[in-house]
C-alpha cells in the first residue's frame, strides 16, 4: 500500500520533462578533464538551486587532493575540477540519503563507428542513443526527476537528500574524493549507474600498472647482438596470464556469474622507436583487478611479485628486471555491509514503482565511486537505468521508460528514507 505522499509523489514524476532532461545533459560533451566537464557542473548547480537544493559549488584543491596519501589517481589530463552538492533545506532529525552520480563520460572514440554525431542525442522508439547516455547521464536525469517530483508533490522531508553531483569517476574517482573530504556525507547512498534492473552491492577493484621491460639495442640487420624488449617481455605476459587465473579460481557468490571477476588486461604496448633497430625498451600498461575485501597494497604486492619471480627465471631479466609502477586510476573494492536495509528498501521501491519483482541482488566486476563511500562508512550501493554492457561503446543508449522507472523507484526510496512531516 503506498501513502498519500507516495502516490502524489509518483504522479509528480513527469516523462516528458525527464527525457528532454535527458538530452540535454548528453548534449553536454563532457568528456573526463575537459572543459565541458566543468561546464555541466554549472549547469547542474543551475537545476539544482531552481529546484529549491542548498547548493555548494566549489573549485576542487587539485594539489592539495593530490598531496593525500589516499589520493585514487587519475589518468586524464586536468586543470580543474568542480565540486557540487546540493542538499534539500527542509529536514529535521531524520537521516541524510545521497543521490550520486557522476557528470563525466569516456571519450566517443572512432566517430565513424557512431550513427551520427556521439554528442547529438538521436532518438529511435523508445531509447536515446548517445556517448553517455547510460553511463550516466541517465542516472543524473533519473535523480533530478526525483527530485522534482517530491518538490512538485509539496511534501516536507523529515530528513535531507543531498545531490553529490561528481567530475572524474571514469579515471579513478576524483570528484567523490573530493567531496568527501570536502566533509559532505550522509547515511545512505544510491548512485545510479547502469545496473540493468538488478542491484549492484559490491564493486570489485581496478588497479592501472606500469611494466617497463629493458632490452639492448643493436642494428636490426644484427640483431643478434641485442636483446629485443618486445621478445624479453613475452614471459612476463604468460606470468601474468598464469596470475590471473590463479586469483579468479575461487570468487565471491556476487561476482560468481562472471566469467573473469577479477581481470588482468594489458591494454597498450609501447616499444621501439626505429623499424630497423632492436628495441631497448617495451612499456606495458594494463589493468589489475582487485578482489572484494582485498586491500590494494595486497593486490599489488602480488603483482610484483609475480613480475619479480618471472624475472628470476629469465637469462636476461634475471640482471636486467622490468619495474612496475602504479600510475593512473587506482579503484579499492567496495561493498554494502551485509544485512544493511537500503538493499531491502530500495528493492522494495523498485517493485512498488515498477509492479515487478524485487531486483536480483549482484557484484559488478568494475570499480566504481561506490568504494569512496562506503570506504567513508556510508553504505552504498548502484541502481540505475541502462545497461553497462553498452556503456563506452558506440552502441550506447538507454530507455527512457527505464530512466523514469528509475525516477520513480527513487521517490519511493527517498520518501521510505528520510522520512516525512
Amino acid at each position: 500500500m503506498l501513502s498519500d505522499d507516495e502516490t502524489a509523489a509518483l504522479a509528480a514524476v513527469d516523462a516528458g520533462a525527464t527525457a528532454r532532461t535527458l538530452m540535454e545533459l548528453i548534449s553536454v560533451p563532457s568528456v573526463t578533464g575537459s572543459a565541458a566537464e566543468s561546464e555541466l557542473q554549472h549547469q547542474l548547480a543551475g537545476r539544482l538551486e531552481w529546484l529549491g537544493l542548498d547548493v555548494d559549488l566549489w573549485s576542487m584543491d587539485l594539489p592539495a587532493l593530490r598531496a593525500d596519501p589516499d589520493f585514487p589517481g587519475t589518468e586524464a589530463p586536468r586543470e580543474e575540477a568542480w565540486g557540487l552538492v546540493g542538499t534539500t533545506p527542509d529536514g529535521g532529525d531524520g537521516p541524510t540519503l545521497i543521490l550520486q552520480g557522476h557528470v563525466d563520460v569516456v571519450p566517443p572514440g572512432d566517430v565513424a563507428a557512431w550513427d551520427g554525431d556521439p554528442f547529438v542525442p538521436r532518438v529511435t522508439g523508445d531509447l536515446v542513443h548517445g556517448r553517455g547516455a547510460c553511463d550516466m547521464k541517465a542516472g543524473l536525469a533519473a535523480h533530478l526527476a526525483a527530485l522534482a517530483a517530491i518538490r512538485a508533490a509539496g511534501i516536507r522531508l523529515r530528513g535531507r537528500v543531498a545531490a553529490h553531483f561528481v567530475v572524474g569517476e571514469e579515471d579513478g574517482g576524483l570528484g567523490a574524493f573530493g567531496t568527501l573530504r570536502r566533509g559532505h556525507t550522509g547515511d545512505a547512498c544510491v548512485i545510479a549507474e547502469p545496473t540493468a534492473s538488478t542491484l549492484i552491492t559490491a564493486n570489485a577493484g581496478a588497479l592501472t600498472f606500469r611494466i617497463a621491460v629493458p632490452g639492448k639495442a643493436a642494428h636490426g640487420s644484427s640483431r643478434e647482438q641485442g636483446v629485443s624488449a618486445v621478445d624479453a617481455y613475452l614471459p612476463l605476459h604468460r606470468a601474468l596470464a598464469a596470475l590471473e587465473e590463479e586469483r579468479n579460481r575461487d570468487p565471491d557468490p556476487l561476482l560468481a556469474e562472471y566469467p573473469i571477476p577479477y581481470g588482468l588486461s594489458v591494454g597498450t604496448l609501447r616499444a621501439g622507436d626505429w623499424a630497423s633497430s632492436v628495441p631497448d625498451l617495451l612499456v606495458a600498461e594494463g589493468r589489475f583487478g582487485v578482489r572484494l575485501g582485498e586491500d590494494p597494497a595486497d593486490a599489488r604486492a602480488a603483482l610484483e611479485r609475480c613480475v619479480a619471480e618471472a624475472c628470476a627465471a629469465d637469462p636476461w631479466l634475471r640482471d636486467h628486471p622490468a619495474t612496475v609502477t602504479w600510475p593512473g586510476g587506482q579503484f579499492a573494492s567496495g561493498m554494502l555491509p551485509e544485512g544493511h536495509p537500503l538493499a531491502d528498501t530500495v528493492g522494495a521501491a523498485h517493485a512498488d514503482a515498477t509492479g515487478g519483482p524485487a531486483p536480483r541482488r549482484r557484484g559488478a566486476t568494475y570499480g566504481s565511486d561506490l568504494r569512496h563511500y562506503t570506504g567513508a562508512g556510508i553504505p552504498a550501493l548502484q541502481y540505475g537505468p541502462g545497461d553497462i554492457a553498452v556503456a563506452h561503446s558506440a552502441r550506447e543508449h538507454v530507455s527512457v521508460r527505464e530512466v523514469v522507472e528509475t525516477a520513480r523507484a527513487l521517490v519511493l526510496t527517498v520518501l521510505r528514507t528520510v522520512g516525512t512531516k
